[in-house]
């Protein structure tokens, strides 16, 4: 498929050859979902943790004798169900993190980006940097795509140094690798800007071999 190349001033350029196996394919809801959870699970960190009966700092001592009282009968004040006592069932520290199957997260990503060229999200820019590293240069050129500050997504072929510094004060931004792609940002990013050199590279890199 052919789509159009802009440059930084928002001008249509010329035109690009697209993998239809990458932009232009079936999007898979499923493999999406699956994606997007599965990064999310290894954002989580994991560290929340309560204390059982047995580990809390507490007497040992009988509250009160076993018969007389006319009270349930108690062993110590570290039963769960006394004030301060340790917590049933309650959260350990744990891995979260679980591995996809390469398959599916390959298919989701070209799923991502084919349902970007038909929501229209997607767009190919010609290839630029900046060489003064400043953000509002990169601003000036995000604002000829990007009406209003929504979430915007930029490709990048090569770990630009400059532009990464840029992006860092631009809160709307971020900035991905086009061998790096997060679907989560991928699916919430409300426009996506593809440098075109990493837009061939996405060909070759996603393409069916």
């Amino acid at each position: 498929m052919e789509t159009k190349v802009f440059s930084i001033d928002g001008k249509e350029v010329r035109t690009i050859e697209l993998n239809d196996s990458v932009f232009n394919r079936e999007v898979s809801d499923g493999c999406i979902y699956h994606a997007v959870n599965n990064e999310l699970a290894n954002r989580r960190v994991g560290t929340a943790c309560t204390k059982g009966r047995s580990e809390v700092h507490y007497s040992n001592a009988k509250p009160y004798k076993q018969k007389g009282t006319g009270n349930a009968r108690a062993g110590d004040k570290k039963s769960p169900i006394w004030v301060g006592g340790g917590t049933m069932f309650g959260p350990k520290p744990r891995d979260y993190s679980y591995v996809l199957p390469k398959k599916v997260k390959r298919l989701a990503m070209k799923s991502l980006l084919s349902l970007g060229i038909k929501e229209e999200r997607l767009v190919v820019v010609e290839d630029f940097t900046t060489d003064s590293g400043k953000t509002r240069d990169l601003c000036a050129i995000i604002k000829n795509f990007v009406q209003d500050e929504t979430r915007t997504i930029l490709i990048l072929k090569d770990d630009d140094v400059m532009i990464r510094r840029a992006a860092k004060n631009i809160p709307y931004l971020r900035v991905l690798s086009y061998n790096r792609l997060s679907s989560k940002e991928l699916l919430y990013g409300r426009k996506v800007l593809v440098l075109e050199t990493a837009a061939k590279s996405l060909n070759d890199f996603y393409g069916d071999k």
